[in-house]
């Protein structure tokens, strides 16, 4: 079970909002510059704000990347693919015990 998040999603949303109104107003100013400065005075930190500002990018298409959602869909069948691997392979051995016990069933 993951950790509880320390930021509503509000607050995450407000934080990627006022990076980008920042870098807009501001050209040059870069995605590390402005969470630099937008960061403290959210109380969040600047690796923090960076990271959900490039995360959000990628699923607006904005940089290439793994979407979250696309994340969220390869660890379910990741999760689905090993399930079914142990029940293929309880399958393999009730099999292959059900098959010893044929087998000496028309030796006696």
């Amino acid at each position: 079970m993951p950790a509880p998040r320390k930021f509503s999603d509000e607050m995450r949303e407000r934080a990627k909002r006022m990076v980008r109104e920042a870098r807009q107003q501001e050209p040059g100013l870069s995605v590390n510059a402005a969470c630099k400065w937008i960061g403290p005075q959210l109380g969040i930190q600047p690796d923090t704000l960076r990271n959900w500002c490039k995360q959000a990018d990628v699923d607006d298409g904005l940089a290439p990347g793994t979407t979250t959602a696309e994340s969220e869909e390869l660890k379910r069948l990741r999760r689905e693919n090993a399930e079914l691997r142990r029940a293929n392979e309880i399958l393999k051995t009730a099999s292959a015990f059900f098959a010893a016990a044929e087998l000496d069933r028309h030796v006696r």
